[in-house]
């Protein structure tokens, strides 16, 4: 009985994760907007560093030269956003949707993007050494000009769907 009273009180004092997100929360380091609808709306250059950004959906949103480094972004949706020259490093995009998004010149160093997809997305120029990219689709991806995952192949222009 009293070992059972002490794990709810620890339960209780623990954060919980199902806490809602807030998502009117401005654009910061550390906002938690899981499963928020960014849809359409201009993060260019906000520093979003740290973000908890789970399942949110940012479609048709312009994050260039944002700062995505380290968030949390499992299943989260950039489908034709604008992240030309962001930065999404050490992030994990596991399971991500990036059909059709700019990532032109996008530092993606270290970042987790194992399954995710890039299906007709632009990576041209964009640095992807270190990154994680186990199951990861990328068909007619453009990859012209990318830094592959070994830090030092540049992809050939043209190369599109895998680094040439």
């Amino acid at each position: 009985m009293r070992l059972v009273l002490i794990l709810v009180i620890v339960a209780l004092l623990r954060p919980s994760e199902a806490l809602a997100a807030d998502c009117t929360q401005p654009a910061a380091p550390g906002v938690d907007w899981q499963r928020c609808y960014m849809d359409g709306r201009d993060f260019t250059r906000h520093d979003l560093t740290g973000a908890r950004l789970r399942e949110t959906s940012f479609q048709r949103a312009r994050l260039g030269e944002a700062v995505l480094v380290k968030v949390d972004a499992y299943r989260v949706r950039f489908i034709s956003a604008v992240l030309a020259g962001a930065r999404l490093d050490d992030g994990l995009f596991a399971d991500a949707d990036f059909t059709k998004a700019n990532l032109g010149g996008a530092s993606l160093v270290g970042a987790d993007l194992r399954r995710a997809r890039f299906f007709n997305a632009s990576l041209r120029g964009a640095d992807l050494s270190g990154a994680k990219t186990l199951g990861a689709e990328l068909l007619n991806a453009d990859l012209s000009g990318a830094r592959w995952t070994d830090g030092k192949t540049i992809c050939a222009e043209g190369s599109l769907g895998q680094c040439n």
